[in-house]
């Protein structure tokens, strides 16, 4: 029997009436192998995820494949949302067994959990040199029973390498960092990683490496750190050729705003569409701050036309985001998007030639026999304003038409990890614009977070979906939402928002931490599912729960003048330097942050009755700016901000290298330190 049908993933119900005896992940589907001596087939996908569709329509839905699987298998279904950390340990296995990994996930196991098999899509008949599910089915069945000491000393085995692959080289003595106090040392260090950057840079079309090229937001917002420090024009160069040619590109949605998770060739022209709210949130984030070095208008119209989608289509009543929406309709990839070129003839009638050559509209198609809309620089830049609000009007048209077709799936599950993140980036936003709007949704967000997110045993829910909260929150959701409370203190002067993180780092250091550890493991100890807790340290689609997490140290460690925090972050850059020394495009919030750590790292406290608006002055100077903490009330319970208050005035406090200025009075003062170096 299909048990499904009473999940809430949107994943787990898209496979809800399959033939296929699926099971969600739980201690019943492992007693029942352990009952049956069958093996587990666990497969891994999620909602927005093209080939979990392809081969769930090839094999899932087949009634002959079904009754082979339920015959040989115990078959459980799993949301890669859901369970993260379920998804790292057979991801990880599955690339040591193949060396390569992806969505769709089918990973055979014995029934205490072990991997002993595994890949991803398989075709329904042989094809791109690859077994077909069925001979797969019977041969790793067959292998199974007829061999099962071997199978389990395989699978053992893999265990062990997996537990030694997750367990990072720690230093058993961390020292000071000397080469922080050494300008030039640092700078060469810093300039090294730099190069490494830029070698593997696409200086033509933006972005890094070869296609598939993903948006490479940490890298992006690198470069415009190092631009901040060390006025290096190719930084800032590099950074803007890639945020142009994505928001130019078939990547970005011309009609709709948002962007696709990633594109399929080097020209940004081709995506594949699904869009997923972290993409959207760090894009916000890397669009505001580049225009905050800038001011280029563009970029604030991508945030604002990005933000409008999340709110039209992302968004609950209650403020919550939703996780993704699917690349397919009707069964096609990209359809609800894309345009032939007959019904646009007919559609625009004398002003066609004008939208062709904006949108590279081609007869034959320029991709699969449709259009995407994309643009170049050459159009752009000789569209005349005239022309462009044709253009927009033409847009408003073709998106009213396109509200018509049928809607790809939106996941509407609520995660709190990727909240926290799009609250972040809203926040940013709002100070960067000074854009009350983008304020007010950040500060709705996060009161829906804190409040019907919140757990009575783990601190909060992981996953919420129809008032059913699942899942005790990871280190990464926890991490993303202290960031996203510091944040959002920034940007609203308030301070209760610094004691809420202040209650999750604590939390975090009671039920994550292992003995003496430098880093911190991803899943609670009190909610272990899978044998290994993972030590997730490198930035991909979203950044490393640690990475954050040893920023938020730091940050709250001057704010509560709690040494042993900044102590903490100070370690966990140390431990981690080979990595983002040797591989910065893989560790790119680590790097950023060791690139933080120099001589000119500056902690600004702002207090006071106009703390915020001081605030908003300052990052619109300067985007890269360390401020620890922003106040317009006294609060007891901060350590730091006490004794700071002065007859109402409002102060910025100065400090470096734990040596303070007096207090300046205006931020125009303050800013004089940075730009002739008073310090």
């Amino acid at each position: 029997m299909n048990l499904l049908k009473h999940e809430t993933s949107p994943y787990l119900l898209q496979h809800a009436a399959n033939p296929v005896h699926w099971q969600p992940w739980g201690e019943a589907a492992f007693e029942l192998a352990r009952q049956t001596n069958k093996p587990v087939l666990l497969s891994i996908g999620y909602s927005s995820c093209h080939w979990c569709h392809v081969m769930a329509h090839e094999s899932f839905e087949n009634e002959e494949v079904a009754a082979l699987m339920n015959k040989l298998y115990v078959n459980i279904k799993l949301d890669r949302e859901e369970y993260p950390d379920i998804d790292h340990m057979y991801m990880d296995a599955v690339q040591a067994m193949t060396g390569s990994g992806g969505w769709p996930l089918n990973v055979f196991l014995t029934p205490d959990k072990k991997p002993f098999y595994g890949g991803t899509y398989f075709p329904p008949v042989r094809a791109y040199n690859r077994a077909s599910w069925k001979e797969i089915l019977v041969n790793v069945s067959q292998y199974y029973t007829q061999n099962n000491q071997a199978v389990q000393e395989q699978a053992t085995q893999m265990m062990l390498h997996l537990k030694q692959a997750s367990d990072l080289p720690t230093l058993s003595k961390i020292q000071s960092v000397e080469s922080t106090k050494h300008s030039s040392d640092k700078a060469t260090a810093d300039q090294m990683i730099f190069k490494k950057i830029m070698a593997q840079a696409d200086t033509t079309e933006g972005g890094f490496g070869n296609a598939p090229k993903f948006p490479a937001t940490f890298t992006i917002k690198y470069l415009l750190d190092y631009y901040a420090i060390y006025k290096e024009e190719a930084a800032l160069k590099q950074a803007c050729l890639s945020l142009d040619k994505m928001a130019m590109g078939g990547i970005y949605d011309h009609l709709g705003g948002g962007f696709a998770r990633y594109s399929t060739d080097t020209f940004w022209i081709a995506p594949h569409f699904e869009k997923m709210l972290y993409d959207n949130a760090l894009l916000i984030e890397v669009y505001s701050l580049a225009y905050a070095y800038t001011k280029n208008i563009f970029y604030k119209e991508i945030v604002s036309a990005t933000v409008a989608w999340l709110q039209r289509e992302m968004m609950d009543d209650n403020t919550a985001f939703y996780s993704a929406q699917d690349a397919d309709s009707e069964g096609v990839e990209g359809k609800y998007y894309t345009w032939d070129t007959t019904s646009l003839k007919d559609l625009l009638g004398e002003q066609y030639e004008l939208y062709k050559e904006y949108y590279q509209i081609k007869e034959q198609g320029n991709w699969e026999h449709t259009n995407i809309l994309y643009t170049t620089y050459e159009s752009k830049n000789n569209t005349s304003e005239e022309t462009w609000k044709i253009i927009q009007q033409i847009n408003t048209q073709l998106f009213t038409i396109r509200n018509q077709r049928i809607k790809p799936l939106t996941d509407d599950k609520v995660l709190l990890g990727w909240n926290a993140l799009m609250n972040k980036a809203l926040s940013t936003a709002a100070i960067i614009f000074d854009d009350g709007a983008y304020l007010n949704l950040a500060i709705s967000n996060m009161k829906f977070l804190l409040s019907k997110m919140a757990h009575p045993h783990y601190l909060y829910c992981h996953t919420i979906k129809n008032d059913q909260q699942k899942i005790p929150a990871y280190l990464d959701d926890l991490a993303y939402l202290s960031m996203a409370l510091i944040q959002l203190n920034t940007a609203t002067a308030k301070p209760d928002y610094l004691l809420k993180a202040k209650e999750i780092i604590i939390y975090i250091e009671q039920h994550f931490k292992s003995n003496d550890a430098v880093l911190f493991n991803y899943t609670n100890h009190q909610y272990l599912q899978v044998p290994i807790n993972k030590i997730e340290t490198y930035d991909g689609a979203v950044p490393a729960s640690n990475s954050v997490l040893c920023k938020v140290f730091d940050h709250l460690g001057y704010a509560f003048s709690q040494l042993s925090w900044v102590e903490q972050s100070r370690k966990m850059i140390l431990n981690m330097q080979n990595f983002y020394h040797t591989y910065p495009t893989s560790f790119g919030v680590w790097a950023a942050l060791y690139l933080s750590k120099n001589e000119h790292e500056t902690q600004i406290t702002i207090v006071g009755a106009d703390a915020k608006k001081d605030l908003y002055a300052l990052y619109n100077k300067m985007p890269h700016a360390y401020v620890t903490y922003v106040v317009s009330s006294e609060e007891e319970n901060i350590e730091s901000i006490k004794h700071k208050f002065k007859n109402g005035e409002t102060l910025v406090y100065v400090c470096r290298n734990n040596n303070c200025l007096p207090p300046f009075t205006s931020i125009e003062d303050t800013m004089t330190v940075f730009f002739d170096n008073k310090f």
